[in-house]
Order: C-alpha cells, then structure tokens, then sequence
C-alpha cells in the first residue's frame, strides 16, 4: 500500500530534519513549482513533495473521473501520502485550491498537521452579493470552462498570464503556460471544474489548526477582499501582505514566500527539529 501511494503520488523525500514540510501545487502544476522554495528548507525540516494524480509525474493509469471530479479526491491524495508516511503535526503549504485542500484534510485528520500556510487562497472563486465577492461572475468561470474544452492551447496562454498578472515576470508566466500544455486536458479541466465550482466558505469556519493566508498584491485569482474574508471567518488565522504581484508568488517571488513563511514558524514557536517523524521505509 504505502509504495502504491509513493508511485502513485510521486512522492519525494529530502531535507536533514524531523519536522515534516508538505509542499502542495496549485491548480494545473506539479511538484516542481516548488523548486526555489524547498531547498531553503532542506536544513532544518523533512521535506515532502508530491502529485495529484493526473498530474507531473504521478501515476495516470490511476485518474478516475468520478473521484477527482470532486476536490474531496484530491483532499484524499493528501490524506493518502499522510497516512503513507505515518505523519504527525506536519507544516502544510499549499498553493491556491490546495489550501483549501489542505484545511480539508485537517478538518478529516487534524492529528496530520500543526500548521497549515495558504499561498494566494480562496474558499470561492464565485461572486455572492452582498455578502461576499470571490472574483468571477458564475458566467466568466463557465466561459472560462468552455474555451478549455474548445481550445485548450489559447486557454493555456490567457490564463497564464492572468495568473501571474505582472508583465515584468514573463518568463514565470511561459513556465506556466508550458505545464499547462504538457497536462492532458482531460485531467486539467477535471481539476478546474471541482476548483471553481467549489464553495468551501461553511468549512473555513470550523478550522482548528493555525493557519497564515499570504495575500499577493494585484492577485485577479484570488483578491485582497478573499484573504480578508477568510482571516476574517478562519479561526486561529493570521494574513500576510506581500509585495509579490500576482497570484504564484511562489515562482514570481520566491525569496519573499521563503522569508514569510520562515518568519511564521518561528512566530508559531515551532521548532526546527521536531517531533513528526515520517516512516519512508513503509
């Protein structure tokens, strides 16, 4: 079971610590988005990186329609690499739709997490007047859905730069538009339809484990009013403005997402060698 999981998943372990790092991918990306990020890390924490199925370099043959049609199944992913690896109090960063992934994997299995640290999240991407903008009108995400299924290529190019929003980072924003390209779109539009339709708003509010949003400037994904609904509703939250544009600050700046996330853990008081030892042998 355990090396299905690690096949499956692509699982990756690095890093000279005890205390577990998870490194989640946002919508549409693998593992290796992370790379300028973790290796800051590899000193002090047991670093883990994986993939959704359908994803990078996990195991296609394993895709269900049904189950990863729902976001409950990439929340199972998770829950299997934790289990996996017998994690425990593990610091859980996720990128956009896999922050909320994350929260619900902890409202499943608290006992995986101690911290969890949300880069650019979003409960709902759909507008709810009054009570709460998320960014899209319910037609602007159906258009979206559509020019996926009709032309996946120039959905690849547009959403791209919508993510990264910031015409000084054009390089970041081909990177992202080459990992888009190279998904079967099967699995992408897949993946989309259970991120945008998703409202994980009833969720937020039953958070038990700490949790830091960053909210990027100028995000169009994910707006400032969408950080501030969450810490606003999240209890035991606390956000963070950053000064990277764009809602990938973790590829556009990965210095900054380093330096903020380091100085939240050592505002949390969690030590660098911790307790949460991971079982690799199986």
């Amino acid at each position: 079971m355990v090396q299905n999981i690690m096949k499956r998943n692509n699982v990756h372990i690095r890093g000279k610590g005890k205390k577990p790092l998870i490194f989640a991918a946002g919508f549409g990306c693998d593992q290796t988005v992370w790379n300028d990020v973790f290796p800051a890390f590899e000193e002090d924490y047991q670093i883990i990186l994986f993939d959704y199925v359908g994803f990078g370099n996990s195991d296609i043959t394993a895709f269900d329609l049904m189950k990863y049609g729902e976001l409950s199944g990439y929340v199972q992913d998770l829950l299997d690499v934790c289990e996996a690896l017998d994690l425990k109090d593990a610091v859980f960063v996720g990128h956009s739709v896999s922050s909320m992934i994350g929260l619900l994997a902890s409202l499943s299995k608290p006992e995986y997490f101690s911290q969890m640290i949300m880069i650019a999240p979003s409960p709902s991407y759909v507008n709810d007047p009054p009570a709460y903008y998320g960014g899209f009108e319910m037609k602007d995400l159906l258009n979206l859905m559509d020019l996926m299924e009709k032309n996946y290529i120039g959905w690849a190019n547009a959403f791209s730069i919508t993510l990264l929003n910031n015409t000084a980072k054009a390089g970041v924003a081909k990177n992202l538009e080459d990992r888009f390209c190279s998904t079967d779109p099967l699995f992408a539009n897949t993946f989309a339809k259970a991120c945008f339709f998703t409202d994980n708003r009833k969720e937020i509010t039953k958070a038990t484990v700490p949790s830091l949003i960053l909210q990027c400037t100028e995000d169009v994904i994910a707006p400032r009013v969408v950080g501030e609904y969450l810490h606003e509703h999240m209890p035991n939250s606390k956000i963070t403005y950053m000064n990277a544009i764009g809602h990938c600050p973790h590829m556009s700046d990965p210095e900054e997402t380093i330096l903020v996330i380091k100085n939240y853990l050592l505002e949390q008081s969690v030590p660098l060698i911790g307790e949460g030892v991971g079982n690799i042998n199986g």
